[in-house]
């Protein structure tokens, strides 16, 4: 079976280079978003690795995760965007009909149990100094962005988590423990609400005024490496992901790193994503610190 999908996405990566078909929407939306960025597509690498395959009578399907590199340019400045995209392929007598990723679903303690209030601090006028080491974060985000540290607990819906990690590795503080709905903490297996649920973590970037804490800007190019993007892809007021800032294309715009749908080099915009929607919002969230 790997060998069909490994044809599957041969024929994925050549409409990248071919007229515009209807058989791969995904790939035409991310064509559309190269051209507007003024970016060139020189060459696209997949890979497979099959998770889970169920027959019923002459029908297959497939869950598999679909490695994708892509090698981009910019003017003269080249560079690598990698995504791992959990898909799932129907066939019927051994010819493909359907594929598509799989959306994560979001846990419901993720939806419903941040409540803004639990993080207003904004009486809190105390400071636990540290100094953000914006290159340690990013380093932490490019070693893991594909991987789980095994020294923090894994969640299957692990973007704010991964987040968490990088903003600790940049030396960011926590504070809160053991108060789940206070601070921003993970200890002992536990952890707060802020550490790893998106809509909380971005609540807190919001309010915090010690450790942990931002200067929300009002555009993606004030951003600085080891900064953080909040997404709310409804539009809904519910923030559903958080990516970090790890470099930049050639026009000075942000390219991000995230766990969940895993990405390494992405453009921050996420209209390439399944969960984008055109009623999306951000923030953008730079991290400020004590330094002299």
């Amino acid at each position: 079976m790997k060998e069909q999908i490994q044809a599957h996405l041969k024929n994925r990566i050549e409409q990248f280079f071919h007229r515009e078909t209807d058989t791969f929407p995904d790939v035409e939306i991310k064509k559309e978003l190269f051209a507007r960025r003024k970016a060139d597509l020189i060459k696209v690498k997949a890979d497979a690795q099959v998770l889970h395959i169920s027959r019923e009578g002459k029908h297959c399907f497939i869950e598999y995760q679909a490695h994708m590199q892509y090698l981009i340019k910019q003017k003269e400045q080249y560079y690598i965007e990698e995504n791992v995209e959990n898909r799932k392929a129907s066939f019927y007598n051994n010819r493909l009909y359907e594929d598509q990723e799989m959306i994560m679903e979001y846990p419901l303690f993720q939806r419903d149990e941040s409540n803004e209030s639990l993080f207003d601090e904004r009486s809190d006028d105390t400071r636990l100094a540290f100094v953000y080491d914006r290159m340690k974060a990013v380093q932490y985000a490019e070693r893991w962005w594909n991987e789980f540290n095994p020294a923090y607990k894994k969640f299957t819906d692990d973007c704010t988590n991964f987040i968490s990690q990088c903003l600790h590795a940049g030396g960011a503080p926590m504070r809160g423990y053991p108060n789940r709905s206070q601070g921003w903490w993970m200890r002992n297996n536990n952890w707060s609400y802020s550490w790893a649920v998106a809509n909380s973590l971005k609540t807190y970037l919001s309010y915090s005024k010690t450790g942990l804490r931002t200067n929300q800007v009002s555009s993606p190019e004030e951003l600085k490496l080891g900064d953080v993007i909040c997404y709310d892809f409804q539009g809904d007021g519910r923030f559903d992901h958080n990516t970090m800032i790890t470099g930049f294309d050639v026009y000075g715009m942000p390219l991000v790193n995230a766990h969940t749908s895993n990405s390494r080099k992405r453009y921050w915009s996420y209209e390439d994503s399944s969960a984008y929607t055109p009623n999306i919002q951000y923030k953008f969230f730079s991290i400020q610190d004590d330094r002299s």
